[in-house]
């Protein structure tokens, strides 16, 4: 049985043209997409279908009344000055991958569609490459490479969107080698509305002096869906200045080695699972501190059901490294040490872009979604693990689900968490509990297996990651609307401080600043002060 991964790497919703820093705020250039209309469509339309049903999550489809295709920001305005005239509730969608219905409520009558903004550009006048946020992660990864040999550590499906990815953070396999994606953001273009109802294009930038400062850093992890419609993101790693691109965000390895390691199923004893687990765990607390000889080694563990039939150990390294196969061969060894299945080594060396970008198709149709997510600062403890076996080793529970364990840490945790709106800067891991399926019959039993789960993984904080010294809380780009049920949430913890903690209410003063009627907002957005 195959398991997609584009399960766990995923996005919200948002939305892409340049401007220089300091001018008007409705003054953002629209040629660059040659005259194109804002396109409109209604359900009578042949479009409409492909439109509202294109989400990577197929329990949710939306009816909106009307779906906008966008390509400027003086567009997008005019669709939100007559949504707020008309009372009519809205989204936005840039990849189409939020794991939960926020986009695509029923309630939204007006969809904004922002997925052919897909410039990727060197703006002389920022001095910054321009993203417009209808890109996807893949056409993002390879137009920074082939056009400037430089990258940016973002995450590894293909299909989602730049516009939400980078709003809740972003992450990917360079991260513990170069940071967030949001660490290499300098400014940020939204068509925000004011209290008048009027929408109006806005950039923010993190010059010290930029009066709309505050908006930049909003975007550094702040979600997508809270403050307006995310037109452009430009990136420039701090202390880097002037006009070449190619010296302006970091250089990918040239290469990568890369390895998918599996231990089956079959044979696997309690005491087998529990050291494999125990063995990473350990490996991670011991390399995962800035500074350490395997920052540029990412992997992800993929802990599978019993039915799938393999464990998988995804990782990627600096195939330039002079040492890099031994570092992966001793990765390897410890994961598996003591281990009395047969690890499976599958090792292949390659291009750095035909490794960066993970292209995997999922063969079984299963379209349908539950996912949750968590940050560790520690390995699972022993009750944790029982959890999880007990969880993909139950005979009444079969399909795809996994739990599934990304390395973290590094110089991810060199920022402060008050240096951007992301908050969990000591993790070494970000957790997903997730499974997906095809059947809508399916439904109340795949989201019941994922729901028990999580919950017994956090049973110890009722359930939920509640912030301690082996838990960091939630991540907003996959979002959870079970954290705001107190029957389902028994931690004590809100949702926005498991989200967001300190640094919630400085959002939610920027929120009032910059959206103070709440039109932007769904169940997870952010509550002006």
């Amino acid at each position: 049985m195959s398991i997609s991964r584009r399960l766990f790497i995923g996005s919200a919703a948002a939305a892409g043209t340049a401007i220089a820093a300091g001018a008007p705020a409705s003054a953002s250039t629209d040629n660059c997409h040659g005259g194109f209309p804002d396109v409109t469509v209604r359900p009578d339309d042949p479009r409409y279908a492909e439109l509202v049903a294109r989400g990577f999550n197929q329990r949710y489809i939306g009816k909106p009344d009307q779906a906008h295709v966008v390509y400027t920001p003086a567009q997008i305005e005019n669709v939100l000055n007559s949504a707020v005239k008309n009372k009519q509730h809205f989204s936005v969608r840039s990849g189409g991958h939020c794991f939960v219905g926020l986009v695509d409520d029923p309630a939204n009558k007006v969809l904004i569609d922002v997925s052919e903004m897909k410039g990727v550009y060197f703006d002389q006048r920022m001095k910054a490459i321009c993203v417009e946020s209808g890109v996807t992660i893949g056409e993002l990864l390879r137009s920074l490479y082939y056009g400037w040999g430089v990258t940016l550590p973002a995450g590894v499906c293909p299909s989602v969107g730049a516009g939400g990815h980078i709003s809740g953070g972003g992450y990917g396999p360079l991260s513990r080698k170069f940071g967030l994606t949001v660490d290499h953001l300098y400014g940020v273009e939204v068509v925000t509305v004011g209290a008048d109802g009027r929408a109006k294009t806005v950039v923010a930038t993190r010059n010290p002096s930029d009066p709309n400062r505050d908006l930049w850093w909003a975007h550094t992890g702040g979600g997508g869906g809270n403050f307006g419609v995310i037109t452009k993101y430009w990136f420039r790693t701090p202390g880097i200045s002037g006009n070449d691109p190619t010296q302006l965000l970091p250089r990918p390895p040239a290469r990568l080695l890369s390895c998918w390691a599996t231990w089956s199923w079959d044979g696997m004893t309690e005491q087998d699972f529990k050291r494999l687990v125990r063995n990473h765990g350990t490996w991670h607390a011991a390399n995962s501190a800035p500074g350490s000889a395997y920052e540029s080694l990412h992997s992800s563990l993929h802990l599978n059901r019993k039915s799938v039939g393999s464990i998988f150990l995804e990782i990627r390294i600096d195939g330039t490294l002079p040492n890099a196969q031994k570092l992966l061969d001793d990765y390897i060894a410890a994961v598996g040490a003591g281990v009395s299945v047969k690890v499976n080594a599958m090792p292949w060396e390659g291009l750095f872009l035909a490794n960066a970008v993970d292209v995997w198709v999922d063969p079984t149709g299963s379209n349908r979604n539950e996912t949750k997510g968590s940050n560790l600062r520690k390995p699972l403890n022993d009750e944790q693990v029982d959890t999880v076996w007990r969880s993909l080793t139950d005979p009444q529970r079969q399909g795809q689900g996994k739990v599934y364990l990304a390395s973290y840490g590094c110089t991810i945790n060199t920022v402060a968490p008050s240096a951007t709106a992301v908050p969990q800067r000591s993790s070494m891991f970000k957790m997903a509990v997730g499974t997906s399926w095809a059947d809508p019959a399916e439904d109340a039993v795949q989201v019941q297996w994922v729901r028990d789960t999580y919950t017994g993984i956090h049973k110890a904080t009722g359930g939920a990651p509640a912030p301690n010294d082996a838990q960091d809380g939630a991540y907003i780009n996959y979002p959870d609307l079970d954290l705001l049920d107190p029957n389902r949430n028994r931690s004590g913890v809100p949702w926005y401080t498991l989200y967001y903690k300190d640094n919630y209410p400085a959002l939610q003063r920027i929120k009032a600043k910059y959206d103070p009627a709440n039109v932007f907002h769904h169940p997870l957005s952010i509550r002006p002060a």
